[in-house]
This record gives C-alpha cells, structure tokens and sequence, in this order.
C-alpha cells in the first residue's frame, strides 16, 4: 500500500492549493469516487460542519553540522520532547546515539542538554534559551527525503494556522484556500477550530501517537452538538481534529491528550474525515479503519494507488464521509 511520495507543493506543479485530488468514500453506499479538492462545497451538505486544527507550523528543525534536531512538543515542565536527527546529502536520517547529560552546541552560542529518552525516539531535552524565539531566528521547516528541497515556512502553513506550536504541519488543511472557505459558508457549511500542535512524526519508524496539547472551545463543542442534533455531519479536517473531539468525548477539553482512536473502541464524536494518504505502517490508518471499516478502507487505497494519487503533506487528499 506504498503510493507515491509528492516531492514538492502543488503550486511547485502549475496547481492551486485546492486543486489537488480529491478521492471520497462513502460509509452509507461504499462508493468511492474522484475529484478535486475546489469541489468540496457541492460534496458536502448544507448543515454539515467542518472542524479545523488552528495550530500554526513552526520553524522547528535546527540544522547543525552532522546533525539535526526537531524539537517536537513543549512539556508542562518546560523541557522539549526533540528527535536528533544524522543529516545526509538528501535530508535526515534516524540517529541513534546521545545519552542523558550530553549537550549539543547550537547556533548563537546556545546549548542544548538531553535530559534522558523519552521513547526510543525522542528526548528530553532543555534549550537554555526561549525555544520559540530562538526557531524563528534559526529553525527550518522539517523536511524528510521525499521532498527533495528546501521550501519557505510559508508552503508548511493551512489558512486556518494562527496559534504557533505545531513541529509538523496539520497538513490536512493545506488545501483550503480563503476563496474555498467562502464558499463552503456560502453554501451553509459552517467551519469551527480547535487546537492541537502536532509533534514529529518519523517516517521511518512505526509508533503509536504520543501525547500532544490540545484545546477544544465550549463554542466548538456547542457547535458540534448543535450540528449533529439538526442532522448536519460533523467532518473532522485533519486526523489531529480527530483526537482532539474523540478526547473532548470523553469529558477532557484541553491539556494534553494521549488518546488513540482504535478499530475497537470507534469514534463517538466526528461522521467524517478529510486526511491525507498514508503509510501501511502508520498509526493513522487505525483511526481510519475506526471510522470507514477494514472493507471500504482497503478498495478506497487501493483506488488512490490504482489512479495514482500523491501521498504525503504536499500530495493529494480523502474525504471519507
């Protein structure tokens, strides 16, 4: 179930942001058809509701001379959870070393001590400087080896991104653009945010998510009620939208969230998803399964492969529904 990888932005291709593919699977027939994204608003229903992540993309790769480091989530400590990351010619790879205590010289005179692992992954880790500023000043985007080059902070932003905080962006959102958004609420679809900041997701490595930060308003949560009670859809824009309803749910409206959405447990709070595509191996996939079934899952992928759709954060785009 490998698709192929989008190495660049779709605009990098002659495309707006929303015209990049569409495929939609339906739960009530199991039809699965293809689109584009700008068509969206004669997709949905007047009376659904769109759930947005809000959370903004920071600049949150430092580069050093044999290395990287993501810094992925500020902890209630305020240590960071960070991936050291081997450069190579291309882009990052795993690196495995480090121990407790060790500090990394960073850029303008900082310093950077690993604390001790918090998975076999990431660290703990403490900046001797205010992290935030100290990205905007020297942080890159995070860029894995599918994508062959640098692109501007700008490219990894969704139109909805106004509280800073996520390591990667909540990509399900990129392909909304203003002039989309206008006519979704034209139409009487209406869209509500919540925030989740994202941590690092490695490509390379297949782990469950870990606990992200999170807030879902009371105005949200009466929203989507309200919605849901008049009939409408409510249709979560982006698997982070997801945790953040499926845990307010469960009666936790912000903080930190470590719940995982399972094929067992199922979803109590969203009809729909827009995603992405992803990797056999990802922990997505299992939400995914919770929401369409095993069945209509599997054909939906292996129509997106059949037709050739992109995967990745600059790639094309499911509407499960």
């Amino acid at each position: 179930m490998i698709g192929r990888d989008a190495p660049e932005p779709p605009e990098a291709r002659g495309l707006r942001r929303d015209e990049v593919r569409l495929l939609v699977s339906r739960r009530d027939t199991g039809e699965i058809t293809h689109h584009t994204f700008a068509d969206l608003p004669r997709i949905l229903s007047p009376g659904d509701l769109l759930v947005v992540n809000n959370s903004a993309t920071m600049p949150a790769a430092v580069r050093l001379d044999r290395l990287a480091v993501h810094f992925s989530s500020r902890l209630p400590s305020g240590e960071w959870l960070v991936e050291l990351r081997r450069r190579t010619a291309v882009a990052t790879e795993p690196y495995s070393g480090g121990a407790p205590g060790e500090w990394l010289p960073m850029p303008d005179g900082a310093t950077l001590r690993l604390l001790d692992r918090e998975t076999p992954r990431l660290w703990r880790a403490s900046l001797d400087r205010d992290v935030p500023s100290f990205l905007r000043r020297h942080g890159v985007p995070i860029r894995y080896s599918y994508v062959k080059r640098d692109w501007p902070l700008s490219d990894y932003q969704t139109v909805f991104g106004v509280v800073p905080g996520s390591a990667e962006m909540p990509s399900a959102g990129r392909p909304f653009t203003p002039e989309l958004v206008t006519a979704l609420v034209s139409r009487g679809i209406s869209v509500a945010p919540v925030t989740l900041h994202t941590g690092v997701a490695s490509p390379e490595k297949d782990e469950p998510p870990y606990p992200e930060r999170f807030s879902v308003s009371a105005q949200t949560a009466r929203l989507a009620a309200l919605t849901r009670e008049s009939g409408g859809r409510v249709i979560a824009v982006g698997t982070t939208v997801v945790r953040a309803l499926e845990t307010a749910a469960l009666g936790r409206t912000d903080g930190w969230t470590s719940h995982i959405v399972t094929p067992a447990e199922g979803v109590r709070a969203v009809d729909g998803l827009i995603t992405g595509l992803h990797e056999p191996q990802s922990s997505h996939l299992m939400m995914l399964t919770a929401i369409t079934g095993p069945e209509l899952l599997s054909r939906s992928y292996e129509a997106a492969l059949r037709e050739g759709y992109l995967w990745h954060e600059f790639g094309d785009t499911h509407l499960i529904v």
